[in-house]
């Protein structure tokens, strides 16, 4: 006998009364449900996982179930969280890096490129002839020439110059930059040289060889520094690879552009003719100091060979100064030092920025201890003019082309 009211008959659609079928629904939505669970062939449990448990309930614990919610208090689950995500400090730091690499490397090459346009590059060595075989070692040729190209009649005066139209050298010396260590050697102007057979460096025209002996700065003087260059390689038979001059005011503005060069002065000298002054012990000296340091020979008992001696140690403590961190790093120097010394600094045509400063790093290594500095050796003089000894100039050159440690000693 069917107990049910018509029409919720066993089997049928509404076989269960309204009342029942409400209170389990409010029973399903309060209760969470479990994963289903069923048993394998053998008879053991297993979580089918088709189910996760939460249904309904809002997130703050309202809605639909109120208190009795899934999220709020008393209910199952803990509630989602919600605001600002943490911050990402691994991906922070690495856009940050990226940021400064990018503007280190574009500073960087901006600086390269302006100072690479102010170099002068004027000196053909294209033009030499009958060159030596190049060597082991980049080997390149210095020289301080008494230009006063762009000096006002003040600064003539203040810096002792003198007021003399053109040119010369007031002191040359070859820097050897080798990998068993870096040799500088001075090349008296005084020095006793044969003119060779060479090519006119704005006639083009071929000049054979007279067989003429001069005064080494007599080269520069008579074709510039293509045939300054010819007569170095053909009395040495050592390959000069670069050229690079510099003149007075250039050399000044470079001491003054780094606040000036701290010199250790053993012993105090005067000269009326460079303006020269200086008290013995440890020194900064500023341009105009440092010009009349370099170029004082009257006060020195050895001349010319104790003049080259100073401008050696002047020149290390310049490059030792010009290429430290403090110097390089710093704008409100670097600029400054490369705008006063690119100004007046010219160089071969195939000297690139990268040359130039592996030439400052070489003297620099010198006055580190890595390398040695020295003169020409000399045998005795002729005419008043210094004669090199032919025996240890070979063996120096030989040196040099082979790239090993030099044991020759100068004068």
């Amino acid at each position: 006998m069917n107990d049910w009211p018509d029409g919720y008959g066993r089997g049928g659609r509404g076989s269960e009364p309204e009342g029942a079928r409400v209170m389990r629904h409010v029973q399903r939505r309060a209760v969470p449900q479990q994963p289903s669970q069923g048993y394998d062939e053998y008879g053991t449990p297993y979580d089918s996982g088709y189910n996760t448990g939460q249904v309904y309930g809002s997130p703050s614990g309202g809605g639909h179930g109120g208190q009795g919610g899934h999220g709020g208090p008393g209910g199952y689950g803990e509630p989602p969280t919600y605001g600002r995500p943490a911050p990402d400090w691994r991906r922070r730091l690495k856009v940050g890096s990226i940021v400064v690499v990018v503007a280190v490397l574009g500073v960087s090459i901006g600086t390269y490129f302006w100072a690479d346009s102010k170099m002068r590059r004027e000196v053909d060595l294209a033009k030499v002839i009958d060159r030596p075989e190049e060597g082991d070692c980049t080997t390149y040729l210095i020289v301080g020439s008494d230009s006063r190209e762009g000096m006002t009649a003040e600064e003539k005066k203040k810096l002792h110059t003198g007021s003399a139209d053109g040119k010369r050298t007031d002191s040359m010396m070859i820097l050897a930059a080798c990998g068993s260590g870096n040799t500088m050697i001075s090349l008296p102007r005084d020095s006793d040289v044969e003119i060779p057979s060479f090519v006119g460096s704005e006639s083009g025209k071929t000049f054979p060889a007279e067989g003429r002996r001069v005064k080494l700065n007599a080269a520069y003087a008579e074709d510039g520094p293509e045939l300054l260059v010819r007569t170095v390689e053909h009395n040495t038979g050592l390959r000069i690879d670069h050229y690079a001059e510099i003149g007075f005011a250039g050399f000044a503005g470079i001491v003054d552009s780094l606040g000036g060069v701290e010199m250790d002065i053993p012993k105090a000298f005067k000269d009326k003719k460079s303006g020269a002054d200086f008290q013995a012990g440890k020194q900064t000296l500023n341009g105009e100091q440092a010009l009349a340091f370099v170029r004082t020979r009257y006060a020195f008992a050895g001349s010319d060979l104790d003049r080259t001696k100073n401008q050696q140690k002047f020149l290390a403590a310049l490059a030792n100064q010009a290429a430290t961190p403090g110097t390089i790093l710093n704008p409100f120097k670097l600029y400054p030092t490369l705008g006063s010394g690119l100004d007046t600094l010219i160089v071969d045509k195939d000297m690139s920025l990268f040359d130039l400063g592996e030439m400052f790093f070489a003297m620099k290594g010198i006055s580190g201890g890595d390398g040695k500095s020295m003169n020409m050796p000399i045998s005795g003089s002729r005419g008043g003019n210094l004669v090199w000894d032919k025996e240890k100039v070979r063996q120096l050159v030989n040196h040099i082309q082979n790239d090993e440690k030099v044991t020759v000693t100068g004068n």
